[in-house]
């Protein structure tokens, strides 16, 4: 009995992996946060996951308001994911929730929810190990690795991410209004 109740878990979790694959794939903003809606992520108004994003664990990611995920990111959100509003996570950024344990004989998980606050800016090709907490309005270099929190209104860059500058307080944008094309 307990092989047949495996087997459907993974008929039915490699169906939904398959799924939102597919998801990822459609040329339509609107189309692609419908589903991810659908598979239970929560998504603010003007946030847009663009084509190609690779979503694990939908329903324990969320995405405020305004804030952009860009095309071929990966969000890994099975200990969690939390994207304040008005952020940039930009193309090829990947976010882990779960990593194994170098320390365990059995090379066993570890991990921790990401958390990314308001603002911030995640540029292209960087890494977020599990645990780490964006401060609101910080930026993380291109081709980062960030393995620690970083403090809010703070640039880091490098790897692993070390801080490089601070950035002004006086950030004032909203990111989805310029994206907000009902059509794509």
């Amino acid at each position: 009995m307990k092989a047949i109740k495996l087997r459907i878990w993974l008929l039915m979790h490699g169906a939904k992996l398959l799924a939102l694959m597919v998801v990822g794939m459609i040329p339509s903003h609107m189309v692609r946060n419908f589903l991810y809606k659908f598979f239970g992520m929560k998504i603010g108004k003007k946030a847009l996951v663009y084509g190609g994003a690779e979503i694990r664990r939908p329903e324990w990611i969320v995405i405020g308001e305004g804030s952009i995920v860009g095309n071929r990111a990966i969000l890994d959100g099975r200990l969690g994911i939390n994207i304040g509003k008005n952020v940039n996570i930009s193309t090829g950024v990947w976010i882990w929730t779960v990593q194994h344990n170098y320390k365990d004989p059995k090379f066993g998980d570890v991990g921790g929810a990401v958390n990314i606050g308001d603002h911030a800016w995640i540029s292209c090709r960087s890494i977020i190990l599990p645990g780490v907490t964006i401060g609101e309005g910080a930026v993380v270099a291109a081709g980062s690795t960030v393995t620690k929190d970083v403090a809010p209104y703070t640039v880091v860059g490098g790897v692993p991410a070390k801080r490089i500058a601070d950035r002004p307080h006086n950030i004032d944008y909203k990111l989805g209004d310029a994206f907000a094309i009902p059509f794509i």
